[in-house]
């Protein structure tokens, strides 16, 4: 367990083969958000391609989610939503503190409200992560009400048309929050043509200003045209963009 910036204890499950991993590359993965509970399951591509080779994978059980009830939910709405990045962070320093992994080897990824997660990774504290995957994201808040589903969201976010809540938006707005005096890390961002929930557009108005910032080099791109939210529509499909997001953890991981 970690302790957030307000002393809240914050649990996470911490998977890997074998004795307990030392300085390895480590996957964090969260979602915090719509009282959505990560529990322990099996899922045999992350076993093949990533505990097998003795590297550790970690599920974070932040505000916003619903593990512990519709308050651990609230408790990130709306101008509360940096609890549940603050809770994210303070799992990422425990591995490194605990010895598990180092910041140069920790990684993390979140898709959906999870891409907005990491997406805040990236803007808040780039210093932390060797690399982030941002799957299907959430990124421009200040339009996110006019895409797709977006205007459906506005009781998790707020309402930016709303001044007074705008002020508090844009504050977990990653596409705003972008320094180019800044140093990010190596991001991968994926989408689909297709998706009907969260449009493409937040991961390509994301790719385009880190590229005019002069990001590009390490800022990594992949746009199904097929495959809805859930980014693939065959086993094919599925294949490629796994063996995307691992072959972009294993370049700037593992070294």
């Amino acid at each position: 367990e970690a302790t957030s910036k307000d002393g809240t204890t914050i649990k996470y499950f911490l998977v890997y083969k074998g004795d307990l991993p030392t300085n390895v590359p480590t996957l964090l993965y969260g979602y915090g958000g719509f009282e959505i509970s990560l529990t322990p399951g099996y899922q045999a591509l992350t076993g093949v391609a990533w505990l097998e080779k003795g590297f550790a994978y970690v599920v974070a059980n932040i505000r916003g989610g619903g593990e512990y009830g519709p308050s651990w939910h609230q408790a990130a709405l709306k101008e509360k939503r940096h609890k549940a990045y603050e809770d994210f962070e303070a799992v990422g320093l425990d591995l490194v503190e605990k010895g598990i992994t180092s910041k140069s080897k920790l990684a993390c990824y979140g898709g959906s409200n999870g891409g907005l997660l990491v997406g805040n990774m990236l803007t808040r504290t780039p210093e932390m992560w060797g690399a982030i995957i941002c799957a299907v994201p959430l990124l421009d808040m200040r339009r996110y009400t006019k895409l797709l589903a977006g205007a459906s969201w506005m009781g998790e976010y707020g309402n930016p048309d709303i001044p007074e809540e705008w002020d508090f938006i844009q504050t977990f707005s990653p596409y705003h929050m972008l320094d180019e005096k800044r140093k990010y890390p190596p991001v991968l961002f994926t989408t689909s043509t297709r998706d009907d929930r969260v449009h493409p557009a937040h991961a390509r108005k994301m790719v385009k200003r880190m590229n005019d910032m002069g990001f590009g080099r390490t800022t990594h791109y992949w746009e199904n045209i097929e495959g809805g939210h859930g980014g693939s529509s065959t086993n094919d499909q599925k294949a490629y963009s796994e063996t995307l997001k691992y072959m972009f953890l294993y370049t700037y991981l593992n070294k």
